[in-house]
């Protein structure tokens, strides 16, 4: 049977991931640090003996017993009030994460996917964006520490294909939600989705003329099973092509919670991108692949997830003038409705000592 590890597994991304890729016949090997992770997120696949979690940090050391099929580098904070709070652990975790993970797919004769972004277009000059266009990124202002973390990630992931004829693979991931996304880690879609429903005032940034283009995960786990499974090296822009401002997305979220929320205009973050949305004529072309859930119904089964699983009054009273939750990257733990993360905690110290990978 064939066995993938997965980096930050424990993630909103990486835990469907892991979920689909045993779907797909593989043993799973999910590790992570819980930065920003949690085992909450994974605790249904625990009873499935082909699933194993392991607790330890990419950037120490990445030692992994028996054969390897694939790699899955998924790990680092993700969402702008993350790696403004973590932004040595972003840098590291996008360089030496990425090594460490590189050396394992050598080692293993592994098949190696990098998880990259649409921030490696920074706040693009070129519209839609395509994976020939190079980028407009500040790298010394905040969100340089995440845009230049995967831009260096991408370059040692082609000179290890290019010198150890590692077999790589690169996406770049635009903006995605769905179920697991920590309700407080100051993205657009779980800010709006809390407030809504916790009757508070949505709060937009700038003018909400700002663009996004936002993508269902599980179409986005989709596509980066398609990407591992071809031919094709990348990179590949993976995402939904249909744009819509920030204010109309606030307003949708509204609707469809029923809420009678006001919306209210705060300041933009330094380097906010004015647009983004994908060009994914090569995942069209090479993948035959496309988003097919609709806005709607993504938005309808994330509010559900939210509404039965998460302290949504909790999460917005951690919402300030901003609209970017208050306090560290932990505290999304206060937010969850109470539920068994302290006996997934303790299975995964267990599995960890067992397996020495601390």
């Amino acid at each position: 049977m064939r066995q993938a590890v997965v980096t930050g597994g424990a993630g909103f991304l990486g835990s469907h991931l892991c979920e689909r890729l045993l779907g797909a016949g593989y043993r799973v090997l999910c590790l992570d640090n819980f930065c920003t992770g949690s085992p909450d997120n994974v605790e249904h696949l625990l009873g499935d003996e082909r699933f194993r979690l392991l607790r330890c940090n990419v950037t120490d050391y990445l030692d992994v017993p028996g054969p390897v099929d694939a790699v899955l580098h998924f790990a680092s904070p993700a969402s702008p009030i993350d790696y403004l709070q973590l932004p040595i652990q972003t840098l590291k975790v996008g360089s030496l994460g990425t090594l460490h993970a590189l050396g394992l797919a050598k080692d293993k004769g592994a098949r190696f996917l990098l998880a990259s972004t649409s921030e490696s277009y920074g706040d693009p000059q070129v519209h839609p964006q395509p994976e020939s266009y190079w980028g407009h990124v500040n790298p010394v202002g905040p969100r340089g520490v995440y845009d230049e973390a995967k831009r260096f990630a991408e370059a040692a992931t082609m000179a290890y294909r290019r010198t150890h004829g590692v077999d790589t693979r690169i996406t770049r991931i635009f903006n995605t939600y769905g179920p697991r996304m920590r309700a407080n880690d100051g993205r657009a879609i779980p800010t709006f989705i809390c407030q809504a429903l916790a009757e508070q005032p949505l709060t937009v940034a700038g003018n909400g003329s700002q663009t996004r283009s936002v993508c269902y995960v599980n179409d986005l786990i989709t596509g980066i099973l398609a990407l591992l499974h071809s031919d094709l090296p990348g990179p590949v822009n993976l995402g939904n092509p249909e744009e819509l401002s920030v204010l109309a997305l606030a307003e949708r979220i509204r609707e469809l919670t029923g809420s009678s929320s006001l919306i209210r205009f705060v300041d933009r973050p330094v380097d906010d991108p004015s647009v983004r949305q994908p060009d994914i004529t090569l995942a069209r072309k090479d993948l035959g692949w496309e988003p097919t859930v609709q806005l709607d119904e993504g938005l309808r089964r994330t509010i559900t997830w939210f509404r039965d699983r998460v302290d949504t009054t909790a999460v917005a009273a951690l919402t300030g003038e901003t609209g970017s939750p208050a306090g560290s990257v932990g505290a999304h733990a206060a937010a969850r409705r109470p539920g068994s993360g302290g006996a997934v905690a303790a299975e995964v110290e267990h599995r960890q000592g067992d397996h020495g990978l601390g």
